[in-house]
């Protein structure tokens, strides 16, 4: 569910009167829960194990903020093209845009304040990095306005959507980037996405033939392209793991260690996405307890074997 509103819960189910959020129209529509996306801008620093490094994490932060304001610029864009449809929706209907409570032409003004004040950012922080962001907007919008309805288009789209914020902490950072993370971040994106839609479609049943960019997927179909992605992502990890050269603390290849945690943690996501429950990777990042404890642990075998990797 957006983090706008939230029904009304009865003894007979939803009640038809939503309870309002307190907080302004203008922070909500910019999608606040949904940021936690953009933590993915870590990813590169931390497989180098510089992210502590003052130049890189700086780098890093900026390069973060940056990819906050690209895409809360795609959000207002896109809840302003698709306000007709969200009012029809029982959940996105209560988005801000669609409510009524903020206007399209405010919204659209403010999508090129924050386009703006990102690319300004984003080229300050690194030229790359500033292309990254171009690349960015122009394929979110190309989504938005023609491609969410195109079978596979669509899909490879919103994953390489994940993928530039993993790279996007590299180049602006001046790091390089190896092709084990490039594989990693590539499939692992492909597996959120296809995890999203599949949940999507258990959530909305006979009425995901409705929707354009469900209608043209199966369950079955769905479920192989994230499975799929899953084993080969774990697959990937797993040979980088190994492939590093780090000394031994305590007696424990703290790299090969961090294969344990990141295989709970992507099963732990799968059983998430076979419930449906993962239409929202945000909400299942936050909430589930489970891959939060993983998501520590993993964290913390990987900087155990960035302190003992070799400068």
């Amino acid at each position: 569910m957006d983090d706008d509103a939230q029904l009304v819960t009865t003894p007979d189910g939803p009640a038809s009167a939503p309870r309002r959020s307190r907080v302004p129209a203008v922070i909500r529509a910019l999608r606040p829960k949904q940021w936690v996306k953009n933590l993915l801008v870590f990813a590169a620093p931390l497989a180098a194990g510089r992210v502590l490094q003052p130049s890189v994490l700086t780098a890093t932060l900026l390069a973060l903020v940056a990819f906050i304001g690209v895409s809360a610029f795609v959000y207002l864009v896109n809840d302003s093209r698709d306000a007709a449809d969200d009012r029809l929706h029982p959940t996105k209907r209560l988005r801000p845009i669609a409510a009524g409570e903020l206007s399209v032409p405010v919204a659209l003004c403010l999508a090129a304040v924050c386009l703006t004040g990102s690319l300004v950012l984003g080229f300050w922080t690194s030229t790359t990095l500033g292309y990254v962001l171009v690349v960015y907007a122009v394929l979110q919008i190309g989504y938005t306005l023609w491609l969410k309805h195109r079978p596979i288009v669509d899909l490879a789209i919103v994953a390489l959507g994940f993928l530039l914020r993993a790279l996007a902490g590299g180049v602006a950072s001046g790091i390089m980037i190896s092709q084990w993370f490039l594989l990693v971040a590539s499939f692992g994106s492909l597996f959120m996405v296809a995890g999203k839609r599949y949940s999507e479609l258990v959530q909305l049943g006979p009425e995901a033939g409705t929707r354009p960019s469900l209608a043209a997927y199966s369950a079955d179909y769905l479920r192989f392209v994230w499975a799929s992605s899953a084993t080969l992502v774990v697959t990937f990890y797993s040979l980088w793991a190994f492939d590093q050269r780090t000394r031994v603390l305590w007696n424990v290849p703290w790299t090969a260690v961090s294969i344990a945690p990141f295989t709970l943690a992507i099963l732990s996501y799968a059983r998430d996405i076979d419930r449906g429950e993962a239409g929202e990777p945000e909400n299942v990042v936050l909430h589930d307890p489970v891959l939060i404890v993983l998501g520590v642990l993993w964290l913390a075998s990987t900087g155990l074997a960035v302190l003992t990797r070799p400068v």
